[in-house]
């Protein structure tokens, strides 16, 4: 994997706002906030996208997420958020290294915007289904 700013952050040659690590995971505010409180929270496995992550560190980010939203909603007085998580360049991933956003929204508007533009599923649904529920390892 590519040497990254998180893997630097990891190391401690670049400082960061820390708000909580153990063995697997590390959370942080972030350096270019959508809103006050937004937090990144990256495993300490170096994975560029999720689904390259290991069962074990997916499982210590899924344990640590509740508490660290709970956390940046009391801290920040947002009653609102989003865990945003993407993958790949087309998906918007400029860090090679997963992580997660916690995004405080709040009522003026500050936070993640997102433009949703749902399609229909369709007829093909049911075979859709299948070939995803087929491919599951």
């Amino acid at each position: 994997m590519a040497e990254t700013v998180f893997s630097k952050i990891l190391r401690g040659e670049i400082p960061c706002h820390r708000v909580y690590e153990d063995e697997h995971v590390l959370a942080f505010l972030d350096i270019s906030p959508l809103s006050r409180g937004h937090t990144l929270v990256i495993p300490r496995e170096e994975a560029v996208t999720l689904d390259r992550l290991s069962d074990e560190a997916a499982a210590a980010i899924g344990r640590v997420l509740p508490r660290l939203a709970r956390a940046v909603l009391r801290a920040t007085g947002a009653r609102d958020f989003n865990v945003l998580q993407n993958n790949g360049r087309a998906a918007h991933q400029y860090v090679d290294h997963v992580h997660f956003h916690v995004i405080p929204r709040f009522p003026d508007g500050t936070g993640l915007g997102i433009e949703w533009p749902a399609a229909s599923l369709g007829p093909e649904g049911a075979a859709l289904a299948r070939a995803i529920a087929a491919a599951l390892e």
